[in-house]
């Protein structure tokens, strides 16, 4: 009876996956009924359950399914030949039911209605509107940062610990929400990820644990990029899966959280997207551009690059390309370079709005 209850479970997964793939051409269903109906409660339930805890239990749960999963392969070494059948019966059991887990709990966000569109915004722009909302974030930029400083040259140093930005984090959604009521936030369940270490090696400053639906950042990276790192994972928990979108959020919500620093932090988060996409466009175009930015800026960028420079090893490519290729598998076609596609949510939707 049991062999026959795996086998069901195993064969389910054709079933799941012929689903998601039909559901993937409704995005309006998916954003009327989950993205907007079932996942919200989903979300809350496992942020009130989860999100008291001082560490990180989707961490813990993910070090007990490794340790399991090797342990069972070890046991099971022999049966690969001897009942290979069956073998393949429990190893795709498992397989389904962390399918249907996955989509349940969070997965089935990336197929729904696109963000622009939602915004009514354009999904391409011009050199001349990039360049032109670029001008306004140096400009922002400029002004908190020597809010903050008093000289051009000083980089900002954010006096909180990690635990304190995550416990001023919602307050950005808090304000957010009078402009988009859909991004209320609450309760938080943001940590600390448990595997810092091997998550800075493999080049990953956050991720959003989809079966528990905490938000862990990584708590090696430094603290100037730690509001807006926290800001976009807590868009992940809002059910914003594709990265992009997550970025715009998480800008929005550190541009609109109260404290200076936050905001700080915001702006020259988008900004650093917008210079990197004018250099791209056009190397000499970017020279006479970044020559606006406070020289304490560009030390507060280079910080963030000598930190992941001193974490590069010859394996963070082949994670960044598998996890280039999931998301390639879940509708954001660029993978890696999803990321930033930010600047086109950024363009047309500062371009007309007062920063």
């Amino acid at each position: 009876m049991l062999k026959n209850k795996k086998t069901i479970i195993a064969l389910s997964l054709i079933p799941q996956y012929a689903l998601v793939k039909v559901l993937a051409h409704y995005p309006e269903f998916v954003e009327t009924y989950y993205s907007k109906g079932l996942y919200p409660i989903i979300s809350k339930i496992f942020r009130y359950v989860l999100g008291w805890l001082p560490f990180s239990f989707g961490d813990l749960l993910y070090a007990l399914a490794l340790i399991y999963a090797v342990r069972w392969l070890f046991k099971n070494r022999k049966r690969f030949l001897k009942d290979t059948k069956q073998w393949f019966v429990d190893v795709f059991a498992a397989v389904s039911l962390m399918y249907f887990a996955f989509h349940l709990f969070w997965g089935l966000n990336y197929h729904r209605m696109p963000l622009h569109e939602n915004l009514n915004l354009n999904h391409d722009y011009t050199t001349e509107q990039l360049v032109f909302v670029t001008k306004k974030l140096i400009e922002k930029s400029n002004a908190y940062h020597l809010k903050i400083t008093h000289n051009d040259t000083l980089k900002v140093d954010i006096p909180y610990s990690k635990s304190d930005i995550f416990k001023r984090s919602p307050n950005g959604y808090n304000n957010l929400k009078r402009v988009f009521p859909h991004l209320e936030y609450h309760p938080p369940s943001i940590k600390k990820s448990l595997f810092s270490y091997p998550l800075t090696y493999m080049g990953f400053s956050g991720y959003l644990n989809p079966l528990t639906n905490e938000a862990q950042v990584d708590a090696l990276i430094p603290v100037f990029r730690f509001p807006t790192t926290t800001a976009h994972e807590m868009a992940h928990q809002l059910g914003y899966a594709a990265e992009n979108e997550a970025n715009f959020i998480g800008f929005m919500a550190t541009i609109n959280n109260d404290d200076l620093y936050f905001k700080y932090s915001g702006y020259t988060f988008g900004l650093r997207f917008c210079l990197n996409e004018i250099y791209r466009r056009d190397p000499d175009l970017y020279k006479t551009m970044v020559a606006d930015v406070n020289k304490g800026i560009l030390k507060n960028y280079e910080e963030v690059r000598l930190f992941w420079k001193a974490y590069k090893n010859p394996a963070e490519p082949f994670f960044k390309i598998f996890y280039s290729n999931f998301l390639k598998a879940n509708k954001q076609e660029k993978g890696m370079e999803s990321y930033s596609y930010v600047v086109a949510l950024l363009v047309n939707y500062l371009e007309k709005e007062a920063l």
